[in-house]
């Protein structure tokens, strides 16, 4: 029999997923996965005046009846630590979080690597000459792609004024940290069809920007970004496949996110 095509992301999210639990140990391999999300907790950073995560016990112990029993409660803004923006965060009457169909949420996953770039200037914009030269080099990006920058802001967390590049973290108009170019942005969007884009810093605009032209190119086209991602130096430029998983908030502008990518 043959497979209906609206099942195959799910079996291959069940592949990969038991490839994770025989992976064993966390080491990389041909076919491993790479946990590309930070945990949440009291160091994780969100953008500034948005409400930080908080997480409480409320039930943890022994109980009357003999047995071991734990719950607790937890709060956030969408917009912090790795996490999801939903077209909608800059795009009216856009996708919400719950709207994304699955298939969306997986694709090839194409590193970006500006570190270089990066280190030299905090607040570099990824260029489409960028784009080009990655492509001269490994091939056209393919269309549904996820294309992830890499600029190393990974290495500075969770040292708040370090990640978001300033002695005043809690002021916007302060930060400095890389992201892509509106250019480059809208030609992912236009010429090369991306499923989403993603980036190790805490937007996929850089820190000094004050009308965010990048959320705002995603948003008109109805695709997504994905912030704050971790571990991207762990994958290669091209070949591993990456899914993206958000608690699925009813109407939500984002949400925290589990990224794991399957490596080729």
């Amino acid at each position: 029999m043959r497979m209906c095509e609206s099942v195959r992301p799910l079996v291959a999210l069940w592949t990969v997923l038991m490839a994770g639990s025989l992976a064993g140990c966390g080491v990389e391999r041909a076919g491993g996965l790479v946990d590309l999300t930070y945990s949440f907790g009291r160091d994780t950073v969100y953008w500034p005046h948005n409400k930080p995560f908080q997480w409480e016990k409320t039930d943890w112990g022994m109980t009357a009846g003999g047995y071991w029993y734990a719950s607790a409660t937890f709060s956030a803004s969408e917009h912090g630590g790795t996490h999801l923006d939903a077209p909608i965060h800059f795009g009216q009457g856009r996708r919400t979080v719950d709207q994304i169909p699955l298939e969306q949420l997986t694709g090839a996953a194409i590193v970006i690597d500006v570190r270089p770039r990066c280190q030299e200037q905090p607040d570099y914009e990824l260029t489409v000459e960028d784009l080009q030269a990655w492509e001269s080099r490994y091939g056209r990006i393919p269309d549904g792609a996820i294309v992830l920058m890499l600029s190393g802001w990974g290495q500075r967390w969770p040292d708040r004024q370090r990640y978001l590049g300033s002695q005043t973290p809690d002021d916007p108009l302060t930060l400095h940290f890389p992201g892509f170019s509106r250019e480059a942005a809208s030609f992912l969007v236009a010429q090369r069809a991306v499923r989403g884009l993603g980036i190790d810093t805490a937007s996929i605009d850089p820190g000094n920007s004050r009308n965010f032209p990048v959320h705002q190119a995603l948003g008109a086209a109805d695709v997504y970004a994905l912030e704050n991602v971790a571990s991207l130096e762990r994958l290669p430029p091209r070949g591993a496949i990456l899914w993206a998983l958000p608690i699925k908030i009813d109407g939500g502008t984002g949400s925290p996110v589990r990224i794991v990518a399957q490596l080729p």
